[in-house]
């Protein structure tokens, strides 16, 4: 009868086990260091949401290596340059501008400038009675 009762209350309190509390840096100017940097960071499984709003297991999983790299020491950039070799450019929430990322960066632009020679063309060509 006894086990009956320790799995029932396992069923019961499994929710609360799948719960993770995240401990922040023990030192307040590190702690806001690195939420700094949560704002900064692009959660990989999440379209456009920096890690800090980010409630999936990778963002926490990141969210916890800024702390432990902040605690460690590394400065703000070593800590992105780190992120982006393990995960690419498209891990900082402004990408750098290089020859990778320039159509990113000018795309909007040249569409933009396209769709209006476009427009200049149709309304100005030449009509045919």
């Amino acid at each position: 009868m006894n086990k009956f009762y320790v799995a029932l209350m396992f069923l019961f309190c499994w929710p609360a086990l799948a719960l993770t509390v995240e401990t922040p840096l023990a030192d307040g100017v590190q702690e806001a260091r690195a939420r700094a940097l949560f704002h900064e960071i692009r959660c990989v499984v999440c379209a456009g949401e920096p890690v800090a709003d980010s409630r999936a297991e990778v963002a926490r999983d990141v969210r916890r290596l800024i702390r432990e790299r902040v605690a460690a020491g590394d400065g703000d950039e070593m800590i992105k340059a780190f992120l982006v070799a393990r995960y690419g450019d498209s891990i900082l929430m402004t990408p750098p501008l290089k020859p990778a990322t320039y159509l990113l960066w000018f795309g909007p632009l040249l569409i933009v400038i396209l769709a209006m020679g476009l427009v200049f063309y149709y309304f100005h060509r030449p009509r045919r009675l």
